[in-house]
């Protein structure tokens, strides 16, 4: 572990002196996995670990990726958001991700509730089927909004990879989360 304030004065000072929100521009030092170390071009170098600056997995990107090492790759130069000071690993916490626009923000600029929107059914759940409705990003449709009849399990109705036509019902933003029905674009008797 890491000493302190006492032991590491001067990357302390410049920790503390950073603002939530401003950007600290770096090098990828290492590839973890838990995350990623960065060596920052401001301030001094960390006294254990390969730089001041780390990204976790959650911060590395708004896409889905199966390693870290599809996003970055060590040596890389970027520039990330400053999050918090992490007081006990003496590092930087920050965020790649918040320097691009979030996909999902993007496309709800795009539709509306009430829009039908054509659709691929990726995953199966007991009271419902995500379905993507653009790259990346994935709507809900409720087990009750799958069909006119009452349906006691999704593989009733769908499968993993049909094609479907869904209906917006609702765009939560904060929680980014898009609410789908199969029922409502479609006349009673489809």
């Amino acid at each position: 572990m890491t000493g302190g304030q006492s032991e590491n004065p001067e990357l302390w000072a410049f920790l503390e002196s950073l603002h939530s929100g401003e950007f600290l521009s770096g090098t990828v030092t290492a590839i973890e996995r838990f995350g990623v170390f960065v060596a920052l071009d401001d301030g001094p170098a960390h006294p254990v670990f390969p730089g001041a600056g780390f990204i976790s997995f959650a911060e590395l990107s708004w896409q889905r990726f199966e390693a870290a090492a599809d996003v970055v790759h060590v040596g890389q130069r970027v520039s990330c958001e400053f999050l918090q000071f992490d007081t006990w690993n003496l590092e930087a916490r920050l965020s790649l991700k918040a320097t691009q626009p979030d996909p999902f923000q993007v496309f709800v600029d795009t539709i509306a509730v009430g829009q039908q929107l054509p659709g691929q059914v990726t995953k199966m759940i007991p009271f419902g089927v995500f379905v993507q409705v653009a790259d990346g990003i994935e709507g809900l449709i409720h087990l009750r909004e799958l069909a006119w009849t009452p349906v006691e399990t999704p593989s009733d109705v769908v499968q993993v990879g049909d094609k479907i036509t869904v209906v917006v019902t609702e765009i939560d933003r904060e929680r980014r989360r898009i609410a789908l029905s199969r029922r409502r674009g479609s006349s009673a008797g489809a």
